[in-house]
């Protein structure tokens, strides 16, 4: 009771009203209601809030293999052989594969129990609900080996792209030529060191290995996908070493399909107009059709002159200076001009069909070299592919760029690809755009900080890595709250903690489920660095969460127990 108003009566404080949790109460409202136009997919996933993972089965005993992730259509698992050999593709049987093992088990964790019921659960959960369906052999050349963070599937579901790297060996060294094939190639580091790279498609339902493109002599960031993007059938590959972006396409019948080579040329018909304009010169016969006209000569690395996409950039940058009537832009131009001259491609992304989003930083920073790279200077070019023009280039202090990455932010993650498997984000959610400002604010209240410095920080995260976002509706903050500290939408690992972590309703602020991650109980040594990685499935009510402690990995599937 509180004390009243005016009229000095007493009144009753109304408690908040919450909707009916009761699945048959939805299922009513959702036959005799209709919602309003374009929110039907948002109004179904609500029923997630119902069926969700409620029971948490520890330390599940699994093949010596590495898991990767679920296919985007669900059907299928991937995992990498324990020798990083071979790729196992796996059958998902539902959520309700193991409901016959699991008669009985009461509580929302399993424990470490040494009874029969709980040795058989853990020994046999995992071929309950994988069905080993192929193992195909990948890296198949000595001394080659899969990246196990390295894996993009086609929009389809029918085919993965996974990634292979080899160590060049010291005998016989490779040619000079072969490590600087133009005026652009950086100089390897320690921590950089070059590779001989391939990357594999795989069809999932057979396990056939369709097609393979294989780079030598070469840098690429396979890791997490940085140096590949996969949107729609393009597939973009950045060679950090030779400063090339390779453009293929993924035929519906499973094969890489040569589109373009954008670095030193931009159009396809360059090194022609190159070759002709060359013969005319030196008094050269020029080459026959079909004769080869793109292969490495030594004069490449040699040349002077400035390569075609570096000249777009520059002459992008002069236009701009000159088009702000200001002398001092201008002077400013010519005075950086070297620094602008020597910047290196160092991530890219594709934002469509036509159009790359690509970071320059200097080589030291491009070949690691720097401890501290995202605090350097560094600039994102918005780059035309098919009209071969420079859109926009951005400092990593814009406030400009920062802006569009907070209301556009969908755009770069290319979450509109298809709806239901759109993320929480800044651009579309209130609660994701409290997190982002939120931290943004500690940035800039912080000792070292400010506005700038946040803004560094924020645009850090650009570009973004193809296919790092979970499409699980558990992770979406429209539907639960959770603590982003220790499991988040991008699927990257975490610091583990020692209590389970809580997911609550979005709407009522009731608890619904926990996630055990790692064996409670357990300590870890006091120097070691708990990491846990979660892997959700698409849509189903089920998660699989793997722990490592320095060189021990502790697997927990976390599923609906009816």
């Amino acid at each position: 009771m509180i004390p009243g108003g005016d009229d000095g009566h007493a009144h009753d404080l109304a408690p908040r009203k919450i909707k009916s949790q009761n699945i048959i109460h939805r299922l009513r409202r959702r036959e005799t209601y209709f919602p309003k136009p374009g929110t039907d997919f948002h109004v179904a996933r609500f029923f997630h809030q119902n069926v969700f993972p409620n029971l948490t089965v520890v330390n599940v005993e699994k093949p010596p293999c590495f898991l990767r992730k679920f296919s985007p259509d669900g059907r299928y698992f991937v995992a990498f052989s324990s020798d990083q050999m071979s790729l196992e593709i796996y059958e998902y049987q539902g959520a309700a594969a193991a409901e016959h093992m699991l008669q009985g088990v009461g509580g929302e964790c399993t424990g470490e129990g040494t009874d029969k019921q709980s040795l058989d659960i853990r020994s046999n959960l995992f071929e309950t609900f994988f069905k080993p369906s192929h193992t195909t052999p990948v890296a198949t050349q000595t001394g080659e080996h899969l990246n196990r963070e390295c894996s993009l599937f086609t929009d389809d579901g029918n085919y993965v792209i996974v990634g292979c790297a080899m160590y060049i060996p010291d005998d016989p060294f490779p040619q000079f030529y072969d490590m600087y094939q133009n005026n652009e190639s950086v100089s390897p580091s320690q921590r950089s060191p070059l590779e001989d790279y391939a990357l594999h498609l795989i069809e999932l339902s057979s396990g056939h290995l369709c097609d393979s493109r294989r780079f030598r002599c070469d840098k690429i960031f396979l890791s997490h996908n940085q140096g590949l993007y996969l949107y729609k059938d393009m597939l973009a590959v950045l060679s950090v070493q030779h400063q090339t972006i390779h453009i293929f396409q993924v035929s519906p019948k499973g094969c890489f399909i040569d589109i373009r080579t954008i670095g030193r040329f931009c159009y396809e018909d360059d090194p022609l107009v190159l070759a002709a304009a060359s013969a005319a010169s030196t008094g050269q016969h020029f080459p026959a059709a079909g004769a080869p006209t793109g292969t490495v000569r030594p004069k490449n690395y040699r040349e002077a002159t400035i390569n075609c996409l570096k000249h777009r950039l520059l002459a992008h940058l002069y236009r701009r200076a000159q088009s702000m009537d200001d002398v001092q832009e201008l002077r400013h131009f010519y005075q950086h001009f070297d620094q602008f001259r020597n910047l290196r491609m160092w991530k890219m992304q594709l934002l469509d069909e036509s159009h790359l989003f690509i970071k320059y930083a200097s080589e030291d920073v491009v070949t690691l070299r720097t401890t501290d790279p995202n605090s350097q200077p560094s600039f994102f070019v918005v780059y035309n592919m098919v009209l071969t023009e420079v859109l926009g280039v951005y400092e990593n202090t814009s406030k400009d760029l920062l802006e569009l990455f907070e209301n556009f932010s969908d755009m770069f993650r290319n979450a509109s690809l298809h709806m239901m498997f759109c993320t929480s984000s800044a651009s579309t959610n209130i609660q994701a755009r409290l997190i982002q400002q939120r931290f943004k604010q500690t940035i800039i209240n912080a000792k070292f900080g400010g506005q700038t410095e946040a803004i560094r920080r924020l645009l850090a995260q650009l570009p973004i890595s193809s296919q790092s976002y979970s499409s699980s509706p558990y992770l979406d903050l429209s539907l639960f709250s959770y603590d982003d500290k220790w499991v988040s939408v991008m699927e990257r690992p975490k610091g583990c903690g020692d209590h389970p972590i809580r997911f609550y309703a979005r709407d009522s602020g009731l608890l619904k489920f926990k996630i055990h991650a790692g064996v409670l109980g357990r300590n870890a040594p006091p120097t070691a660095r708990r990491l846990v990685a979660f892997t959700f499935h698409p849509y189903d009510p089920f998660a699989i969460s793997v722990q490592r402690t320095n060189a021990e990995y502790i697997v927990n599937f976390h599923i609906r127990h009816y």
